[in-house]
């Protein structure tokens, strides 16, 4: 099992252990609080009914979503993949905004749930200090972990001299490659987050709606999973039918951003639509660059990068070259990279000598 080698590796990890913890039990705090207190109104309507499943569904997603990221800091130092470093510090900022809007429509969850007496108006009160500090928390950790990942960058820059040795067009290549992996995993929280806060608080009845959108979520993870399996094989094919699987999911967010914006709808959306408005907004924009990156890499197929992904694994501290600051760009003088072997052995070896 991976554990953090080096002073950056230990640093980007605390950061985001310490702003996890710190902020799920602000988030376990309000939910608890607000689970002990919630009592049954007499007069009880659809509305109320939403607003009772929207606190829970904000505060169990946002624990889920910190949770995951732990899972993916952890991955991206196991591989020291950059990209996903960077990625991190943009869905530290995905969290930031949605915490940000999540105090707002807790606020007015509240306030419904008052007026029917389901809860007390003091609750707002109660709640509202660790609601604020989490956005605040955030933004401290978006700046650490952004310095952070700055130092990564340079950290990690040698494993792909390692991998790809001194080609500039393979190396391009496997970096679009890195980028598409990263926002699979991305793409698969995102919309994880849509689908259970449309399930649990828009939709209120059993009904052919409901019914696709519970088996969108096991079909999602499917053609994630096929997804990555497809350009890790160069399957051209594969990849073709995933990009028109593609389409149709940015059909099917765009339909229900209009959606829940039109008249007949707008009641129905109206506990979660800002949360909602967040998640398909973000989902849209992660799936017209994964789009893009599939694109890509589906036109670099059969130009010898297979060989560098299907047997990739983290490289160890001790393969790095030893020297300056710049030793990484020596592999590229160096014959052994590509099987996987440092023969870097000082600037003397790199000089032609004549027989």
């Amino acid at each position: 099992m991976y554990i953090p080698n080096t002073k950056w590796t230990w640093a980007f990890a605390i950061v985001a252990l310490v702003q996890a913890c710190i902020i799920l039990a602000f988030e376990s705090y309000v939910f608890g609080h607000f689970q002990i207190h919630l009592r049954d109104s007499d007069a009880p309507n659809s509305n109320d009914d939403s607003s009772v499943r929207t606190i829970p569904t904000f505060l169990t997603l946002y624990i889920f979503g910190f949770l995951y990221q732990l899972l993916l800091v952890w991955d991206a130092l196991r591989m020291k993949n950059t990209i996903q470093v960077i990625g991190l510090v943009m869905y530290n900022i995905g969290l930031l905004i949605y915490g940000a809007v999540q105090m707002e429509q807790i606020r007015d969850a509240i306030f419904s749930l008052a007026e029917s007496e389901a809860v007390h108006k003091s609750m707002w009160s109660d709640t509202r200090p660790f609601l604020l500090a989490i956005p605040c928390i955030l933004a401290l950790g978006t700046v650490c972990m952004a310095f952070i990942a700055w130092k990564l960058y340079d950290e990690f820059a040698w494993t792909i001299y390692k991998r790809i040795s001194a080609d500039l067009r393979m190396k391009r290549r496997y970096l679009y490659y890195q980028v598409y992996i990263a926002l699979l995993k991305f793409d698969f929280f995102f919309f994880l987050g849509f689908t259970v806060q449309f399930v649990v608080i828009v939709t209120r009845q059993q009904n052919v709606e409901f019914a696709l959108t519970i088996a969108a979520i096991p079909v999602t993870i499917l053609i994630l999973l096929a997804a990555a399996w497809f350009v890790r094989k160069e399957n051209l094919w594969g990849t073709i039918g995933i990009i028109i699987l593609y389409f149709g999911g940015l059909a099917y967010f765009i339909f229900k951003l209009v959606r829940m914006y039109s008249a007949a709808r707008e009641k129905a959306y109206e506990p979660a639509r800002k949360e909602l408005s967040t998640f398909a907004v973000l989902t849209i924009i992660l799936i017209i660059l994964t789009i893009v990156l599939a694109c890509i890499c589906a036109h670099n197929y059969g130009r010898g990068l297979k060989p560098y992904i299907t047997k990739t694994r983290p490289i160890e501290d001790d393969e790095k070259p030893m020297g300056s600051a710049y030793a990484p760009y020596a592999t590229e003088m160096s014959p052994g990279v590509a099987s996987g072997k440092n023969t870097y052995a000082g600037p003397s070896q790199g000089r032609m000598e004549i027989d």
